[in-house]
């Protein structure tokens, strides 16, 4: 395996496990329920997460003071830790880096609603506690007294990759011991479903078709995801199971357009080659490529141009699961690299549901109609959000 044979002292930086998943998705709440979700199909109608009892982690008191997006990053957060086992940590050494989107709108927008309709003096005192964006990652260290780095990154939809990303490098350059990464949104409200949809972003059919000829835009989901990343020595060390190995990962501007991606993909095939770099691999010792896919027109043209830039053709297997979770923003690529480590774990690709129809102008191997078995190798995961702003990180099986 590359992995392997890139051994643990490359450029002299420690190495990165992945140990816990947590996840809460409109096709699942916890990792099995999700695996089991993104081999089915697509939820019908509106892709919010049910079945979430929020008491399982708040009492009636806190639930009304702590924003749904919040809400889930602590759920994920929670879910993550419990899969790792007891991570004993120092305090001083234990980081969180919770990504979003647009954090509290679901709070925003309902004072903004009493604002306007009882006055000022109704409004809220827990208005700006529950909607600033980083509320979710702070809520996180505070019930865990985790005393490191805590911080949010809001770049649009690359948000929770990028977050795993500066995760990475706060281990591997030994600041923190463990961090918790990830992203949650809750940005499903009426006016942000208005403005996605007044801007022709939103699927008009009501169904994500990743790279499929018919594609019409993407569909609007919620949800968060937390993975629990160690120091790999140290997670050896009290016997941790180690879903993968993290490896590195890049993040470039496209400096090109505040929604639409760069002609012919070059802000993510510069991404890419960065993230492989990083990584310490070669372009054929990618396995898998798990895809931004968000069945916009011009986004996944866009990928799959790069992508073939950067592999070939037809190139490694290719998925969207966003055929299934539809896409939850800056939540989205933290819910995705929790489907990475278990297509390692459970060596099945998932299928990106939804494509019947492959564009004629995307010339990639996709994973499509069914569940593909594999031999799990490193894996490229892409986000890339408005803005421009582009995030791919490299997760690996966990060779010794």
């Amino acid at each position: 395996m590359a992995n392997a044979e890139r051994g643990p002292d490359r450029s002299g930086r420690r190495r990165v496990a992945v140990t816990g998943l947590g996840v809460v998705s409109c096709c699942g709440i916890g990792k099995d329920a999700f695996f089991a979700g993104l081999n089915g199909p697509a939820p019908e109608g509106e892709h919010r997460v049910l079945g979430f009892d929020p008491s399982l982690w708040f009492d009636a008191k806190e639930a009304r003071r702590v924003d749904p997006f919040a809400q889930y990053a602590v759920a994920a957060a929670d879910m993550a830790l419990s899969d790792a086992g007891p991570v004993d940590v120092d305090p001083a050494l234990a980081g969180v880096q919770i990504g979003t989107g647009v954090g509290g709108l679901t709070t925003m927008e309902s004072q903004i609603g009493v604002l306007l309709e009882k006055g000022p003096r109704r409004v809220s005192p827990f208005l700006v506690p529950m909607m600033m964006a980083n509320a979710g990652a702070a809520a996180v260290s505070m019930r865990l007294g985790w005393r490191g780095p805590c911080e949010t990154i809001a770049t649009a939809c690359a948000s929770g990759t990028h977050s795993i990303l500066a995760a990475h490098r706060l281990i591997a350059s030994g600041r923190c011991d463990a961090v918790l990464a990830g992203g949650a949104e809750a940005a499903m409200t009426p006016v942000a479903l208005a403005a996605f949809g007044n801007m022709t972003a939103l699927s008009t059919s009501g169904q994500s078709r990743p790279f499929d000829v018919r594609r019409d835009g993407f569909v609007i989901a919620e949800g968060g995801a937390v993975l629990v990343l160690e120091e790999l020595e140290r997670a050896r060390a009290r016997g941790a199971r180690i879903y993968a190995e993290l490896l590195g990962g890049a993040s470039t501007a496209d400096a090109h357009h505040i929604t639409a991606p760069a002609p012919g993909g070059v802000g993510a095939i510069g991404c890419m080659e960065l993230a492989l770099e990083d990584a310490g691999l070669k372009a054929g010792d990618v396995a898998h490529v798990n895809a931004h896919g968000t069945s916009t027109p011009l986004n996944d043209l866009a990928e799959a141009e790069a992508i073939e830039k950067v592999f070939g053709r037809p190139g490694p297997p290719v998925t969207s699961i966003k055929g299934v979770t539809g896409h939850s923003l800056g939540a989205a690529g933290a819910i995705e690299a929790v489907a990475c480590a278990l297509s390692i774990e459970r060596q099945l690709i998932p299928p990106t549901v939804g494509l019947e129809q492959v564009d004629p102008e995307v010339h990639l191997d996709i994973v499509r109609d069914n569940a593909r078995v594999w031999e799990p190798g490193p894996i490229l995961s892409n986000s890339f959000g408005f803005g421009g702003h582009n995030g791919c990180i490299v997760i690996s099986p966990f060779t010794s």
